[in-house]
Order: C-alpha cells, then structure tokens, then sequence
C-alpha cells in the first residue's frame, strides 16, 4: 500500500508527522512489517527526534542553522532567494527517506521518538511524502 501524504507547513522548522503516520499504519490494516516514507522535494527532510521537550527540536533547527548560514559567498545558487542553498544542503545532510518497523499493528517508536518533516525554507505550502506500507 502507497499512500501521499500532503503536509501544509508555514514556516522553516520541525512540522510534527507521527500523528498522520499513526493514521496511515491503523488503517492499512498491516501487523507486522514496515513504514518507509520517502519526501519529494530537495529542500526538506524526514527525521526521528525527541518529541517530548520541545526545546530539543529549537537546538537543532538554531544549530543547523549555525552550521548552514544563508548568504554564504561561497553559495552561486542563489536565484531562488538566500534560503533555498542552505536548504538543498541542510536536506543533503538530513534524511530523504526513514523505515520504521511496524509491531503490534504500530509504529515500533520508542516512547519519546517523534516523526517529522523539517522545513529548510521559508515556505508556505504542502509538502509531499510518500508512505509505503508493507507486511
């Protein structure tokens, strides 16, 4: 089972995902087996993160940021504003695609993992992730 999931975003950043993907898994009926997402897009990423202190996810946005700065005069791709490098790298160095195994008819998260799509432009929109659910 292949399912598009549509995740509006409003800003660059950590959007939360477990929740939709919870969903996904429930309703494939699957018990054991496995969750791949892959995102279709170059300028954002998937991750499995701490999702009970939000302060975690700030450290990691503010420290990729810090790692990734805009307006590097290295940068010559910089058509589509100061953003959109930073963000092509930052999605180089952070996952396009995840497995997660499915137990029990869940996702085997362990009790403070959190799936999610980060953001690494200033964007406002959807972003598409696929789910490929099999078992």
């Amino acid at each position: 089972m292949i399912e598009k999931l549509c995740i509006p975003v409003d800003h660059q950043g950590l959007h939360a995902i477990t929740d939709r993907l919870t969903r996904v898994v429930s309703q494939s009926g699957v018990k054991e087996g496995l969750c791949t997402l892959f995102i279709q897009h170059t300028s954002a990423s998937l991750l499995v993160q701490e999702n009970y202190d939000p302060s975690a996810r700030v450290d990691l946005e503010n420290w990729l940021n810090r790692l990734v700065p805009e307006n590097d005069p290295l940068y010559t791709h910089t058509l589509e504003g100061p953003d959109d490098m930073p963000a092509h790298i930052k999605a180089a160095l952070i996952a396009s695609s995840l497995s997660i195994p499915i137990l029990g008819a869940r996702l085997a998260l362990g009790q403070w993992q959190g799936v999610y799509l980060w953001e690494h432009r200033r964007f406002q929109g959807e972003r598409q992730i696929l789910v490929h659910i099999s078992g």
